[in-house]
């Protein structure tokens, strides 16, 4: 039930995202001056490499998601020597992978962080003009929903220190968190092909 809950909650998010794209295609096929000088102030190899650093984490998370099915929630041996064969990084639990998710995943907010500092600098901000103000809006509230994700791996984690047992409901906890992070991921896979390089 949790599954399906998850599911159905998505599938709302999803709505949530195409009101964005609405919004975005929009404004552009009404000021289509806009696009052919702001999009000029992104840096895009930078965007790309964030890109790839999130793409990245969703295949670590997933990593984490064959631990938790293992019932594994940590490495077998000493994560920290990872490449001895009896402690190879095969052997990670959920929890060494989702720690590294988490940090992928800061190093993305991070990165969009950097990336608004830059372009306020360059003169675009939310109320610049209509590009400015669809460009925020929609990797704004991507970030606030990679930034719930963090906060979720944090609930995770920590739940795999406090029970005594992991069992399946901490798995089921584990995968559906795992759903959302995927989900984010493919969203930002499309604002950035949608953003950065369709011009």
């Amino acid at each position: 039930m949790v599954q399906v809950g998850t599911i159905v909650w998505l599938a709302s998010e999803l709505m949530f995202f195409a009101g964005l794209f609405a919004m975005y295609f929009t404004i552009r096929s009404v000021q289509p001056g806009l696009w052919e000088t702001q999009p000029l102030k992104l840096n895009v190899p930078f965007s790309a490499v964030n890109t790839v650093n999130l793409v990245c984490s969703s295949i670590w998370c997933q990593m984490g998601v064959f631990a938790a099915e293992r019932f594994q929630p940590c490495a077998l041996g000493a994560w920290w020597t990872p490449w001895t064969r009896e402690h190879h990084w095969r052997n990670w639990g959920m929890r060494e992978w989702y720690l590294l998710t988490y940090a992928a995943g800061s190093l993305f907010i991070a990165g969009q962080i950097f990336e608004y500092a830059s372009l306020v600098h360059d003169n675009l901000s939310i109320s610049t003009n209509g590009y400015g103000s669809v460009f925020y809006l929609t990797t704004g509230f991507h970030g606030l929903h990679v930034t719930g994700g963090l906060i979720a791996f944090l609930l995770i984690i920590g739940r795999s220190f406090a029970t005594k047992r992991f069992g399946h409901k901490e798995a089921v906890a584990a995968i559906v968190t795992s759903y959302y992070w995927h989900f984010v991921d493919v969203v930002w896979i499309g604002l950035f092909f949608v953003i950065y390089v369709i011009k």
